[in-house]
């Protein structure tokens, strides 16, 4: 199969829903609205501000009404928020076209991991599908064209251990069986992976086996977890093989309280992916100094360090950013942020540059 990656792609940022659901519920809103300003300036088009979930099960998320009235949305940007009933639909369509959650893709949904689907959404497996019926009957009165699928836990999980591949192309199959037995055809795949299992060799095979079987399927959207590290290296893979939708956070915050990681259950960075696609040459549409700076506000709003690589070493030096060849020691990450605050947070360190000579490590 040609491993070509694509021109562009469409990453959207979970920092607000997917980030600040495992931080402290006591973060307040005065400082999710300057984080949500600021990501409003990078150039994303997507952006969840969050989930109308219930309180008790996401404390985190207590606040999401005065954080939806209160918000000042920016042109050109889809504002969205995660919904998993009726009722939460209800809670977020309040605010539309603020928040859109009228434009989607009505996908069935279904855990591979029948432990994680009542742990993580309070159903069993055989009630989600159960529940494609309703999903399927939705679309055709929002007179939709095709259908979407999405697997959770494809690849394994903490409470039941790994899956193979043809236990996800089963769930798939009968996803697809469902929505085809309707007269509808499959056009889009989403893989969900809150427990981070991935591995790149295995999204792989995945997206090959499925493309081969149902070529109808052209969009592959991915949402990994990059709780042991492998995720960026998935994405990678994917981009290999043309996927376009990625969704990412803020310096990787980010995790699932019911998947037994909490926060180390993060997010590829945005602004980690955001550098790779373009050093691919692959458009984003975002600005990379921009994310790096909301990156540094989201540490100052949570209280701790993140988990992002660039928004801490910077993009690679070019043309008239290179760093002065005379530059002192640098050590500590304070230091090392010189490339966004200016030569004095070095100011003092030791220098043993001698001009013509050169310096050995």
């Amino acid at each position: 199969m040609s491993r070509t990656w694509p021109q562009r792609v469409t990453i959207t940022d979970d920092s607000m829903r997917e980030g600040l659901q495992i931080e402290s519920a006591t973060i307040p809103v005065e400082a999710k609205l300057r984080l949500l300003d600021a990501l409003g300036e990078t150039g994303a088009k997507v952006i969840s501000i969050g989930s109308f979930a219930h309180p008790k099960w996401t404390p985190s998320m207590a606040e999401i009404e005065e954080l939806a009235e209160r918000f000042v949305p920016k042109p050109g940007i889809r504002y969205t928020a995660a919904i998993f009933n009726q009722v939460g639909f209800e809670r977020a369509d309040r605010y539309y076209p603020k928040i859109d959650v009228r434009t989607r893709h009505y996908s069935t949904h279904v855990e591979v991991c029948d432990s994680f689907a009542r742990r993580n959404y309070n159903r069993t497996q055989a009630q989600q599908f159960e529940a494609m019926e309703g999903t399927i009957t939705a679309a055709r009165r929002a007179g939709v064209e095709r259908g979407a699928v999405t697997l959770g836990s494809p690849f394994g999980s903490n409470f039941e251990g790994p899956f193979s591949l043809e236990q996800r192309l089963g769930f798939v199959e009968r996803m697809v069986d469902a929505w085809h037995d309707a007269g509808f055809e499959v056009g889009r795949l989403s893989l969900s992976d809150a427990m981070g299992w991935n591995v790149p060799h295995q999204v792989r095979e995945t997206i090959e086996s499925v493309r081969e079987r149902w070529p109808e399927i052209e969009t592959f959207h991915l949402h990994l977890h990059n709780s042991r590290g492998a995720t960026i290296a998935s994405y990678y893979e994917a981009l290999l093989l043309g996927v376009t939708e990625f969704d990412t956070s803020i310096g990787g915050m980010g995790g699932c309280p019911y998947c037994g990681n909490g926060r180390s259950a993060g997010h590829v960075p945005t602004e980690d992916f955001v550098d790779l696609c373009h050093e691919m040459g692959i458009e984003t549409g975002y600005d990379l100094d921009k994310l790096i700076e909301a990156a540094w506000i989201a540490e100052e709003i949570v209280g701790h360090s993140l988990w992002g690589h660039v928004s801490k070493a910077g993009p690679r030096p070019r043309a008239d950013r290179v760093y002065p060849v005379d530059m002192p020691f640098i050590e500590t990450l304070e230091e090392a942020a010189h490339f966004r605050k200016g030569p004095s947070v070095y100011e003092g360190q030791i220098a043993p540059w001698q001009p013509g000579s050169a310096l050995t490590g």
